[in-house]
Formats: structure tokens, sequence, C-alpha cells
């Protein structure tokens, strides 16, 4: 097998890390980023961010603005709706065909124990990031690195959409509880009912979040 050159996968494991780091709620909508800052930080030469750059713009997580340099996208409304088209394709269909033994079922519930202990102290960005860590787990259900993989990149894209959102409760708060039912119903063999739950949650998820970006661009 043919191996990829360093800089090639240095530039990948990079680009994996700033993702990481959006899902996570490190990075935020709208934030510049410093080039000399990030080179520093992680350790490589500005070349290869510039390259890490680019592909990131092209993925939709980051915007470049001629002059002023590269900001952390803010996703429109058109980039919400099309996320949770995607999220419904593959999700629901994860669902449907999993099986109660798979090792994903153990790090959904693994996902809603640690968004309880968040709660518990008010860590709503806690509460999100576990949050997210359960939708991965349904997309591991899927077995498909393919799947896997695209969905990482959506859940960045989706964890910049929750910064139109400005009291993350909001959003947050109600959805361990419903992670739960999911999980539990999963568990119990009744894999289309968690799908029609899934479905009706992404639902209201992405009304909540169309309905607060309407409401900053009302008063923007």
């Amino acid at each position: 097998m043919k191996k990829q050159p360093v800089a090639q996968t240095l530039s990948v494991t990079i680009a994996e890390t700033i993702r990481y780091k959006i899902m996570v709620g490190a990075l935020t909508p709208g934030q510049r980023l410093s080039e000399a800052m990030l080179s520093e930080e992680l350790e490589i030469s500005r070349n290869t961010l510039r390259e890490v750059f680019r592909v990131l713009t092209q993925e939709g997580l980051l915007t470049y603005a001629p002059n002023k340099g590269v900001y952390v996208s803010v996703p429109d409304m058109a980039a919400i709706i099309d996320i949770y088209q995607v999220r419904r394709l593959i999700e629901c269909d994860a669902l449907s065909h999993a099986y109660a033994l798979h090792p994903a079922v153990q790090k959904m519930s693994q996902a809603v124990n640690e968004a309880r202990e968040h709660e518990e102290v008010k860590d709503w960005i806690g509460v999100g990031t576990a949050n997210m860590k359960f939708h991965i787990a349904i997309v591991e259900l899927s077995d498909s690195e393919r799947l896997i993989k695209l969905y990482r990149n959506v859940s960045a894209e989706l964890r910049l959409a929750f910064g139109h959102l400005n009291d993350p409760k909001i959003l947050y708060a109600p959805y361990i509880d419903k992670n739960q039912s999911i999980l539990e119903l999963l568990d119990s063999g009744h894999n289309q009912e968690a799908a029609d739950m899934l479905r009706s949650y992404l639902d209201l998820s992405e009304r909540t979040l169309l309905a607060a970006y309407k409401r900053n661009q009302t008063t923007s």
C-alpha cells in the first residue's frame, strides 16, 4: 500500500483537530482564527495551516474574508435545513437497523450519563458535547466508516449552527430525557419506535434552531 506523504498526513490530522475543537465548542461561530497563534499552538508551519484552512473552508466550517482573514463559519438557514436532512437520513436509518448488543449502544449510554453529570452543574456546553457523542454513537450503529466520517464533519457544522441560540440550555436540556428514552427503546428491541422518536426529536430541534436564526436576523 502506498503511504501518504508526511505533510499530507499532518494536514489531515490538524484538520481533524480543528474539527474537534469546533464540535466541542472550543472554537465558536464568527471567531477569527489567528494564523500565527494557531501555527504556534499546533506546532506546524503556516503553509500546512493554510492547506488545512483551505480544506475546512471547502467543507463549510471556515470562511475566508478577503483582506480580513479566516473566520469560523456561521451557518445560514439553508445550511441548517441541509444539516437536519442529512441527520434524519443517517441517524434514523442507523437506529432502524441496529442491534441492541452493538458496542455503540454502550457509548450512547455513557453519553447520557455524561450529559446528566454536566446538567447537575449547569454546564450546558458540556451537555451539548455529550449530546454530540450520543448522536455520533447512533451513526456508529451503521458500521459504515464512510457514514461515520461524514457525520463527524456534519457534527462540527451542527455545533456552529447551535451558536444561533443565546441560551444553550433551551436546546440541550430537554433532550437528555429524550436520549434516554431512545436508548431504552433500542435496548428493548423497539428499533422503529426509537427511530420514529428520533425523527420527531430532530424535527423539533430543527424548528428551534431556525426560529433562533430568524430572531437573530431580525435583531441584527
